[in-house]
């Protein structure tokens, strides 16, 4: 998909526009390896200049300090500042909410202060410098309902770039009874994705999906490819895949732009 590493545009003498910080989900997970593809899209419609760490990427250490280790945390988050102070690297984009809330809100108390920007934000900005235009209409009509990634909202108020884009695509934008700050949370944040649900409760990513299923709709949006996870999870149980998909919003937009 020609995607130059920090080392290949350094190699050249080079400093890319922004760096994409894949996440560990967007690098392993083969579903998250499509929200990373669709956003690589976008980037290369925008003719943003862009790079990637690649093998010098690793793990922020969010699910590592949610957990309670927090010096394994400050271990791996030193090891990444090394490598992006290494490259001088000011600004960065993320298709993860938990990269972004750690990036933004915990390197720099290690020595790592960049500019970090969640990729709605970042598509947003595409769209406002007319880099980026929104073409196809063939979502329009579809109902669609967005779930609030914890890290994005809650923990950092990102609101309305993600329902900003959705409604450029002509879709029918339906809020779950509990959104924005009042967002019930998908159920992998905080380290519990690698948890069972307490004895005699529902998975909240039930409680979430039946949330989501109330709105009646023909996508679920995400912007975090854990929500994404935990929805699908939800949907399989609900046994609506037929009915209903979940796709991030890069998804859609790529979608809304034939790429």
């Amino acid at each position: 998909m020609n995607v130059p590493t920090m080392a290949d545009m350094m190699a050249q003498g080079k400093q890319p526009e922004v760096l994409f910080w894949v996440g560990a989900a967007g690098s392993y997970d083969d579903r998250a390896k499509k929200i990373s593809r669709a956003f690589v899209k976008i980037l290369h419609k925008a003719n943003v200049d862009f790079a990637v760490l690649g093998t010098e990427e690793s793990s922020t250490g969010d699910a590592a300090k949610r957990a309670g280790n927090e010096f394994l945390f400050q271990m791996q988050a030193m090891m990444n500042i090394e490598v992006l102070n290494g490259y001088e690297v000011k600004k960065i984009v993320t298709c993860d909410p938990h990269s972004f809330n750690t990036l933004k809100n915990e390197y720099p108390n290690l020595g790592g202060k960049y500019e970090v920007l969640h990729h709605t934000q970042f598509i947003q900005n595409l769209i406002s410098e007319g880099r980026l235009n929104i073409n196809d209409t063939t979502l329009q009509g579809k109902k669609v309902t967005f779930h609030d990634p914890c890290y994005l909202g809650r923990a950092n108020e990102v609101y309305e770039s993600p329902r900003d884009l959705i409604r450029r695509l002509g879709v029918n934008l339906t809020e779950m009874k509990r959104n924005k700050s009042t967002a019930l949370c998908c159920g992998a944040g905080g380290a519990q994705m690698f948890k069972d649900a307490e004895k005699g409760d529902k998975e909240i990513n039930i409680l979430r999906t039946e949330d989501a299923l109330e709105t009646k709709p023909d996508i679920i949006a995400t912007g975090c490819p854990y929500c994404n996870t935990m929805m699908t999870d939800g949907i399989k149980f609900k046994e609506k895949e037929a009915e209903v998909v979940v796709k991030d919003i890069a998804e859609l937009i790529a979608e809304a732009n034939n790429l």
